[in-house]
């Protein structure tokens, strides 16, 4: 490596020296034709690049040639500096050389502050010196025109009227491009937007969680709603025995009315009775104590009795109500016993959920795989579609040629037809006539085959067996009178028949492929033609074949041959062995210039067919998918209905279960506490007969009788009394039961409390006001829902089967697809906007079109012609077109290059994937001189073309690049490579520029070129 002081330079042999003393003379002459000095610089050359501390170089100059300039050096020496130095001093983007990006500073060498370009280019009327400054520290330039201080704008603008365009690729092609030129011919546009079923999926799954937030909201209600109906009805079963309690004290009321008339008949007697009393007041001082002895043993039989009585009732109240206990409790057995002996069906209710949820899940796999198909049924539907297309455009072609059939020979079209009707009649191969079935792989090639083929054969139908073809002629000859040409094929197949003499031995003479090579047809009309025309052997030839008949028609074996626009049929005598030969011109093609390449039909078939299977598979795995849907479906059904039925039958029976057992648990307390009635009337006559026994004694005493007669009639009174009290006592009895039931019972209050509880909750739950309504739309939802708990509970775990099953969601995917929508609304706003001034400009664009686009296809077929006689002088073949999928969308036009490297081959492409990357760097170059002469430019640069190319391509791409670029019309080339191979022809009109450094670097103005030839001629000379 050299050190931070070494000196490297740039010296070019004599032709740069030449160069460098005629430029000389030109400034001072002041010359002002366009080629330049002796009349070979055009506008714009570059005459002359100074660096200075730029990159590798501490001080150089360079005087380039007019034409070809080859820069020569070793990896490193600094090459691509000059076509840097060329760029940047040009206004040049950084980005095309790949270097430091946007950091200007980082051309300079390092160790320096400042670096510096100069480029001197030619103009008529006074040449353009352009000066770059580049400083380090700020990352700025400085720029001066001829001497005077500018902007970089001015720059470009002179460069640009100069007509260079450095940023243009044709033009200026740095080594870090060639590699990737192919991937400049392709432009692939992506949008990434969010699949929608991910958002219908989140809208469903929000779905089955909006549901479950009412069946939420809702099952507190339907609990109040259920403990308010059994308040409602408590509240009612009191109502009616108040309503029983009223109409049985209507019942008493006569016997409370005739119980009532009594104790007005006792109250006179009583009246008397005190009034005897006090009447013989004096009398019965004395057995007042007795009297009242007596009262208290009257009154003590009395609350016996009352004693007795109550028990009485009370006992008959508790006979009543354990009757009544039983019979509801057999009215209860008896409707349990219809409702049927049957087991829990809670574990079936269970189970049945787990099938349903199974179900769900099932359901939601398949209708996720559902919708994959379809998605992948409709990418094969625009798949189909588009080979469709082609597959049309190419049918259309084909329609084309029997178009031409029709109007030549219209019997040969009406034989065509019945062929294609009756194919089936036929054992072998039957192709339709020759010029359909004949594919030329170029256009310009079809007049060579259409002239070598009499049309009475291109029109004739080939078979692969005579009997078929006996078979045919019978019909369409014979029986429908059409004159049509039938051949049969060779038993033994000539298709692959080697001719005489291998094309590389012809090439001498420009002969590039043999007619066979041109053509695709069946292996039967191929085996025909080499037999019967021996297209297998008959070479074509160009300009350079043309040119050397003379020696050409000397050589043995050639019996017919072509060149560009003549054939020539060649005659030996078998007596004295001279040759006579007869030309005649080579008409052009009409019958087969319309060229379909059968193997991309063939393969474009072969997709649709494969679409074809793949949309009946997917179709039928659809219909196999529908009917597992519909299977789960009505599964889905049953067990719904399985399941109202179980949780209608656990529902009714738990009720059941939960009275009896109620009733049951009342009866047992009932029957605990009866009353003993024979025990206690027992004990009220032992009690009754004693108190007897001390009134006895007492009335023994002598008493005013009158008090005795009212004693009795009282007693009689109360007897009276006591028979209806008596009478009234099963009614009164009922009503003590009545009474008893209008009591509130403490479950009524229960009933109560829970009924406040969960109507709060429920509140609560929807987020109401204690003295607010239901809102309207929570009415409105709940309608809509079930209403009873086990139907809600049921929905509830249908549907949190169904929400989990969509996993992997979030509010992220919806936001991203309404942000898109509205993007797409405002687009579509925009775009009606822009369709009313588009209607307006589409006139002027077709007329344009025409103006720009004949032209254009003009030119791009003037470099196609360029660029394929390039190909065919290297045996190979390429082609250029102007290519673009909708001719309306005028940004997606591009040139389009196509090459074939090797016969065996088809045209291909250049992109960076399908071929080499040398044989990308040969279609690269050939391009670029393809564009020479067509697009008129000052000068053009390449850096290391040839990097990749194997030899004999390296060859003869030189050889091109020399003779194109060496013409006098041409402009100037700068060629860059580090190697050469041996033995290259070259020009005078080059100049070779050889690149060195090293230590021992000569400064250049001590550098002697023709003292170090003499040198090297004398150390030849020794070895």
């Amino acid at each position: 490596m050299a050190t931070s002081t070494k000196k490297r330079r740039q010296s070019h042999l004599n032709a740069g020296s030449q160069t460098s003393n005629s430029a000389a003379s030109m400034f001072s002459g002041g010359q002002t034709d366009q080629l330049g000095v002796d009349g070979r610089f055009v506008e714009g050359s570059i005459l002359r690049i100074t660096m200075k501390n730029f990159l590798t170089y501490d001080y150089s100059v360079l005087y380039p040639g007019p034409n070809l300039n080859m820069i020569v050096g070793a990896n490193g020496t600094g090459k691509s500096s000059i076509v840097c130095a060329i760029c940047l001093g040009l206004a040049g983007k950084t980005a095309i050389l790949g270097r430091g990006d946007k950091v200007i500073g980082l051309y300079v060498k390092r160790g320096c502050s400042k670096g510096f370009i100069e480029i001197e280019l030619f103009k008529t009327g006074g040449n353009l010196v352009i000066n770059r400054e580049i400083h380090v520290e700020n990352n700025q330039s400085l720029w001066m025109l001829n001497g005077r201080h500018c902007n970089q704008k001015s720059v470009e603008e002179e460069v640009k009227a100069l007509h260079i365009q450095v940023n243009n690729l044709c033009q200026f092609l740095p080594q870090n491009v060639v590699k990737e030129k192919a991937s400049f011919l392709e432009k692939a546009k992506q949008r990434n937007e969010r699949n929608k079923h991910d958002v219908n999926r989140y809208y469903e799954k929000k779905r089955h969680l909006d549901v479950i937030e009412l069946l939420e909201k809702k099952k507190p209600w339907v609990e109040y709603e259920t403990t308010r109906k059994e308040f409602e009805g408590a509240k009612k079963e009191r109502d009616n025995a108040k309503k029983q309690l009223s109409a049985l004290k209507q019942a008493q009321a006569p016997m409370l009315g005739k119980i009532q008339l009594i104790d007005n008949q006792l109250k006179p007697t009583e009246a008397q009775i005190k009034a005897k009393t006090i009447a013989i007041k004096e009398a019965s001082l004395k057995c007042k104590q007795k009297q009242e002895q007596l009262d208290r043993k009257h009154k003590e039989i009395e609350d016996i009795k009352q004693t007795q009585r109550l028990k009485q009732m009370e006992e008959e109240d508790h006979q009543k109500r354990i009757s009544n206990t039983r019979r509801t409790i057999d009215d209860l057995k008896a409707e349990l016993a219809k409702v049927g002996d049957q087991p829990d069906v809670t574990p079936r209710i269970n189970a049945v959920n787990v099938e349903l949820r199974n179900i769900r899940e099932e359901r939601a796999k398949i209708e996720g795989e559902k919708a994959d198909l379809r998605r992948e049924k409709d990418n094969l539907h625009a798949e189909s579609t588009m080979l469709v297309r082609k597959l049309s455009d190419m049918n259309n072609m084909m329609n084309a040629k029997e178009q031409k059939l029709q109007r030549r020979h219209r019997d040969t079209h009406t034989a065509l037809h019945w062929l294609r009707q009756n194919r089936q009649l036929f054992g072998g191969n039957v192709h339709e006539p020759m010029m359909l079935v004949i594919n030329v792989r170029d256009h310009r090639f079809a007049k060579f085959v259409e002239n070598h083929i009499s049309f009475h054969d291109l029109r004739a139908f080939v078979f692969q067996r005579k009997d078929d073809m006996e078979k045919f002629m019978i019909e369409v000859r014979d029986k429908m009178n059409l004159k049509v040409n039938s051949i049969s094929a060779p038993e033994e197949s000539c298709s692959r028949r080697q001719p005489s003499r291998n094309i590389e031995s012809l090439r001498r003479f420009g002969f590039f492929t043999y007619l066979r090579e041109m053509f695709d047809a069946p292996d039967e009309v191929m085996s025909y033609l080499c037999h019967q025309y021996k297209v297998h052997d008959v070479p074509v030839g160009n300009d350079q074949t043309k040119a050397m008949i003379k020696t050409v028609i000397e050589e043995p074996y050639l019996r017919v041959l072509y060149t560009t626009e003549e054939r020539y049929t060649l005659k030996r005598s078998h007596y004295s062995n001279k040759i006579s030969t007869s030309n005649s011109a080579v008409h052009p093609s009409q019958y087969l210039t319309i060229t379909v390449d059968a193997e991309e039909k063939r393969l474009l078939e072969q997709q649709m067919k494969a679409c074809e299977v793949k949309l009946r598979e997917i179709d039928e795995r659809i219909k196999t998918l529908q009917a597992e849907a519909a299977t789960l479906d009505r599964r889905d059904n049953e067990l719904l209905a399985e399941k109202k039925h179980l949780s209608e039958v656990k529902g009714k029976k738990r009720q059941l279960e939960q009275k009896i057992s109620t009733k049951q648990d009342s009866l047992g307390q009932m029957e605990h506490s009866v009353i003993d009635l024979q025990k206690i009337e027992e004990e009220t006559k032992e009690k009754i007969a004693v108190v007897n026994s001390h009134k006895v004694s007492i009335l023994r005493s002598k008493l005013t009788m009158e008090k005795v007669y009212l004693a009795l009639e009282t007693v009689g009174l109360m007897a009276e009394k006591a028979k209806l009290e008596n009478d009234c006592r099963d009614g009164a009895t009922e009503l003590k039961t009545t009474e008893v039931c209008v009591l509130l019972p403490l479950s009524y209050t229960s009933l109560t409390e829970q009924c406040k509880g969960l109507l709060k909750r429920a509140m609560a739950i929807c987020k109401m006001k204690p003295d607010e309504s239901l809102p309207e739309d929570l009415r409105n939802a709940f309608s809509k829902l079930p209403d009873t708990l086990d139907e809600i509970d049921a929905m509830l775990n249908e549907e949190r089967s169904r929400a989990e099953c969509f996993t992997g969601l979030s509010e992220n995917v919806v936001d991203e697809y309404n942000r898109r929508e509205q993007e797409i609304k405002h687009l579509e706003k925009e775009l009606e906007d822009k369709s009313n001034a588009l209607n307006a400009y589409r006139q002027n664009i077709s007329e344009a079109k025409e103006r720009w686009l004949n032209p254009l296809k003009q030119l791009v077929e003037q470099i196609n012609d360029k660029f394929s006689d390039f190909f065919r002088s290297m045996q190979c073949a390429g082609e250029v077109d102007l290519h673009s999928e909708n001719e309306e969308e005028y940004d997606k036009y591009g040139i389009r290059i196509r090459v074939k490297f090797h016969s065996s081959t088809q045209l291909h492409e250049l992109t960076a994937y399908h071929q080499s990357g040398g044989e990308r760097s040969v279609s690269t170059m050939l391009y670029l001189m393809a564009l020479q002469e067509l697009n008129r430019c000052p000068f053009r640069v390449v850096d290391e073309i040839n990097q990749g190319m194997d030899p004999v391509n390296e060859r003869r791409v030189f050889d091109i690049v020399v003779r194109t670029a060496c013409k006098e019309t041409t402009s100037q080339y700068f060629f860059i490579t580090p190697k050469l191979l041996q033995n290259l022809q070259y020009a005078d009109e080059m100049t070779v520029l050889c690149v060195h450094n090293g230590s021992q670097m000569l400064p250049p103005n001590q550098w002697d070129e023709k003292a170090f030839i003499r040198r090297c001629i004398q150390r030849k000379a020794r070895a």
